[in-house]
């Protein structure tokens, strides 16, 4: 087959490539998933750290990959999580290679990720109150998270990025006291909107705290204007911050879709491949690769999956369904 690009009838090339690593989790955020969490993946079924590394040299050699982000669930709880961004370093020095975790056990993990090649960290956090943190991740853990963040920055993984949801009633007066301990600390935030991604499937449209109502609440605090550089592919929507230099971004993937710039695909971590977030097909992966197919054989059977990619993801359209899998079982 030769190179060939991940290429949708639409025009859209995916170069992004986010990885989960395990759909297990050390939080319980209550908008992800319930209490009692969820029944995981069997171990049999998730790629080895070969088979992963597979993959993503076969991304980046044959399908034009430039960017790999690993997520979860929890990317920090996957034991090979260091050796797998080694590998991923050296199958191509100028990959653009990120973590989005919950911050748990960035404290301890920060340094060797970065000695392993990992360029920068997404760390959500969604209230710096302990209180209300635990509110929503059902675990008194704050504590961590902030560690984590400051092992991050001293680290050179940087800019360090901190990625929040509002929840109506919870933690939604709180969006300005999130952005000043933010610009205090010098990380970047990006508040997302709510997504239809919730195991119980509760997520209802009239609880989202939309985009709109995230800047108004902001606004009542800062002066925002929208930042002059092309936003291109990127999801967030920035602002400068009292005339910046620091910004804020808003990633409105409900009420302003940005589908027709998209350039990810994800990979779940049973080797499944997803072209969009909201997906309901998935091609696999995993049993091309251990029914012993060549690496032209897979890439053909990926360029297929991102063939059928949709125009966008259909979350306005009355007819529209939410995701089998969970968040936690798709990656972000």
């Amino acid at each position: 087959m030769g190179t060939s690009l991940l290429e949708d009838r639409f025009g859209r090339v995916a170069t992004d490539l986010r990885v989960s690593l395990t759909d297990r989790c050390n939080l319980r955020c209550n908008y992800c998933m319930p209490a009692a969490g969820l029944d995981w993946l069997p171990d049999d079924s998730v790629l080895t750290d070969d088979e992963v590394i597979r993959l993503i040299r076969l991304g980046v050699e044959l399908l034009g990959i430039r960017a790999v982000r690993f997520t979860g669930g929890e990317p920090l709880v996957r034991s090979g999580l260091v050796d797998i961004v080694r590998r991923t370093r050296e199958a191509d020095p100028g990959l653009e290679l990120s973590i989005t975790t919950n911050g748990l056990g960035l404290g301890r993990a920060a340094r060797g990720l970065a000695d392993a090649g990992l360029d920068r960290v997404n760390v959500s956090l969604d209230s710096v109150r302990p209180d209300t943190f635990a509110e929503i991740t059902r675990r008194n853990r704050l504590h961590d998270v902030v560690a984590g963040l400051e092992a991050a920055q001293s680290a050179g993984l940087g800019p360090v990025k901190v990625n929040a949801v509002l929840l109506r009633g919870v933690n939604d007066a709180q969006a300005s006291e999130l952005l000043a301990w933010c610009l205090a600390h010098r990380y970047e935030l990006r508040f997302i909107e709510q997504m239809p991604l919730d195991a119980q499937h509760a997520w209802s449209r009239a609880q989202m705290i939309t985009a709109d109502e995230i800047l108004e609440r902001l606004r009542r605090e800062y002066v925002l204007t929208p930042a002059v550089e092309p936003r291109g592919s990127a999801p967030a929507e920035l602002y400068l911050v009292d005339g910046g230099p620091a910004t804020v971004g808003v990633i409105a993937s409900v009420t302003r879709p940005f589908c027709g710039d998209c350039d990810r695909v994800r990979l779940t971590a049973d080797g499944q491949v997803r072209n969009c977030l909201f997906a309901r097909e998935e091609s696999d992966l995993r049993a091309a690769l251990r029914g012993g197919a060549s690496d032209d054989e897979i890439a053909d059977r990926w360029v297929s999956a991102i063939r059928g990619k949709r125009a966008g993801h259909g979350i306005d359209d009355p007819a529209f369904l939410q995701p089998t899998r969970p968040m936690s079982a798709i990656g972000g």
